[in-house]
């Protein structure tokens, strides 16, 4: 997509529209093309720059794969961040952020396991020797682990990258990357503080419409090097053939 067309994308859903002027990080400056009616508007040139390097970023991370995940707990983003690490089949963490998901791996994968066991149990055709208050619950837990751990299921190492929507919000995810040095990517509204991302994306981090669209480009920059590198094997294997 040329430059211009992505452009009138991002301006059409919004994303040039950042907070109010009286809630802003001085840090995000250099991103702020203009106030008005006390909003600050961000420039939408600089985001493009940012999404086209992001999206490289991660293109380049799952060529060489590495696995992304992609976290937004706040109810504007939650349906898009499933859709956007289920449609290019990554993780993700969309309901809440569970401390220690990155430095306490170990017991994440415990959580999980737990899960995997309830659900065998409940499957399982001696289900009926067990008594209804004990099913029961079996599946309030269940239905609680599932709802934090869906998305997390197959992660069994630490992601190579993280995507992050709201930076405010997620700051612990923001934290926990940081310090184990897994580079995140993330949308950074003009409340947000661009140092402590490696891949910031300033935009509008509240509206819908935002958050799909720049979502749908990352989507796109995976899923198109998994079709590249398809391509590339099958060509590979194509020619040892011969």
């Amino acid at each position: 997509m040329e430059s211009i067309e992505l452009i009138n994308e991002l301006l059409e859903s919004g994303v040039h529209y950042g907070h109010q002027t009286k809630r802003w990080n001085p840090k995000m400056r250099e991103y702020i093309l203009e106030e008005k009616n006390d909003i600050y508007i961000i420039d939408i040139s600089r985001t493009v720059e940012q999404l086209e390097r992001a999206s490289q970023f991660l293109s380049e991370t799952v060529a060489a794969k590495g696995r992304v995940l992609f976290v937004g707990c706040k109810k504007q983003a939650q349906e898009a961040v499933k859709e956007a690490a289920e449609s290019c089949r990554q993780f993700y963490v969309h309901n809440r952020w569970l401390g220690g998901t990155l430095t306490n791996l170990t017991t994440i994968r415990k959580s999980v396991a737990r899960l995997h066991e309830i659900e065998k149990k409940l499957k399982s055709p001696g289900v009926v020797k067990i008594g209804k208050k004990e099913q029961a619950s079996l599946r309030r837990e269940q239905s609680r682990l599932a709802k934090n751990l869906d998305g997390l299921r197959e992660m069994d190492k630490l992601p190579a990258a993280v995507v992050i929507i709201d930076t405010t919000r997620e700051d612990i995810a923001v934290r926990e990357a940081n310090r184990l040095g897994i580079p995140v990517v993330a949308i950074v509204d003009t409340n947000s503080d661009p140092e402590l991302i490696d891949y910031p994306i300033a935009g509008n981090d509240d509206a819908i419409r935002s958050i799909r669209v720049v979502l749908q480009k990352l989507v796109d920059a995976i899923n198109g090097t998994s079709s590249i590198s398809q391509k590339a094997m099958e060509a590979e294997l194509s020619a040892v053939a011969e």
